[in-house]
């Protein structure tokens, strides 16, 4: 499930314009989201070493790139998106469309028997530009990603996930507050002013 992507000249020449999208190629980042992940963990304390992290829609892997770096390589993440991505260590990469059986089975293999730490999903739907097409699609994913983090989340495990404001966010925050000990929303420096996107921090997984 791949983050939306614009086509228009004026999209592309909004990127060019973008500050965190130079300075994510000034330090060697794959995407400018590697800073909301960036400012998500330094508030919050999210990483550390030797955890099992799942990251859905995470082509083209910044948000993958930070935790190796962070981590030294000190540990092991499944990632998965619709579109491809290049290598990187500590990564096994699983393409595919999340909403699609055989691709959750893949996921279920790599992750094996054991438990996850961490689950992290940047994903969101194509894009068409109707809210009452695209709220419903962005919740649908956010809801296919708590249903995995209540099937490999171990217990005391984190779940990060982007929101977009509209109908739906209510109920889902008060679903993940019924899973987790705490669960904040917050809107990183790094999403855009104008930009719905938020992201939702959940901590302490009870199973």
């Amino acid at each position: 499930m791949g983050k939306p992507r614009g086509t228009s000249r004026g999209w592309k020449e909004r990127q060019e314009r973008d500050p965190y999208v130079q300075q994510a190629r000034k330090d060697g980042w794959r995407s400018r989201a590697v800073y909301k992940l960036e400012e998500i963990d330094r508030k919050g304390r999210l990483l550390k070493p030797d955890m099992l992290i799942v990251d859905l829609g995470a082509a083209p892997g910044s948000w993958s790139q930070y935790v190796t770096e962070k981590l030294k390589g000190r540990v092991r993440i499944v990632a998965v998106d619709l579109l491809p991505m290049d290598s990187l260590p500590s990564v096994e990469f699983v393409q595919g469309d999340f909403t699609d059986d055989e691709t959750l089975a893949a996921i279920r293999a790599a992750i094996g028997d054991d438990r996850v730490d961490l689950v992290m999903s940047d994903m969101a739907p194509n894009i068409s530009g109707t809210r009452a097409v695209d709220q419903p699609r962005s919740m649908y994913l956010a809801e296919l990603a708590l249903d995995m983090c209540r099937e490999v989340l171990g217990k005391g495990g984190d779940f990060v996930c982007k929101l977009f404001q509209g109908e739906g966010i209510d109920a889902f925050i008060a679903e993940t507050r019924k899973r987790f000990a705490s669960v904040k929303v917050m809107k990183p420096k790094a999403s855009r002013p104008g930009s719905r996107e938020v992201y939702l921090v959940a901590r302490n997984y009870q199973i």
